[in-house]
């Protein structure tokens, strides 16, 4: 049985990460900026995101990346041959994003390492929908994770007793 860290290590293996800085160089200096692809719930969105990024919940992600569905997004398709880059808050869902992407014909998709929480950590610019500028400290706040306990793995010994019966 693979688990989530399992994946997203099977998928480092063809994906190619960028760090915020190196990502913050090239949108400041390069004449063709990548595409910026927030695959984000749209409330995690709509509370904090990098500006100029658009959002394409990974729910739907493949057919946005295609034609002929409700959820088709233009742009996104015709990005085949574009520059790309995946983001989500910590890292981890964009580079599972950006393998399907690539094995959907994206020839130049990478996953910013470190996601928006990389970014902030960074002190670079975070907007909500609105274009209000987010605090550094209050993006902290905002881009925590909130794991309740029954979220959490069961402590060994637990698991042995209930295992005994």
């Amino acid at each position: 049985m693979k688990r989530f860290q399992d994946l997203i290590g099977d998928c480092l293996k063809t994906v190619e990460e960028v760090f915020p800085w190196d990502l913050q160089e090239v949108m400041e200096n390069d004449k063709s900026r990548p595409l910026l692809l927030d695959i984000r719930e749209p409330y995690e969105y709509e509370a904090i995101h990098i500006e100029g990024s658009m959002n394409v919940p990974r729910g739907i992600l493949e057919p946005a990346c295609d034609y002929g569905y409700d959820d088709t997004v233009p742009q996104l398709v015709k990005a085949r041959d574009e520059d790309v880059v995946v983001i989500c808050r910590s890292g981890h869902r964009s580079v599972l994003a950006a393998h399907t992407m690539q094995l959907m014909g994206y020839q130049s998709v990478k996953s910013l390492k470190t996601g928006v929480k990389g970014w902030n950590d960074f002190e670079l610019p975070l907007k909500t929908t609105d274009g209000k500028l987010i605090d550094s400290d209050d993006a902290d706040i905002i881009l925590a994770p909130n794991i309740k306990p029954e979220q959490m793995p069961p402590r060994r010994n637990q698991h042995r007793a209930q295992a005994a019966f």
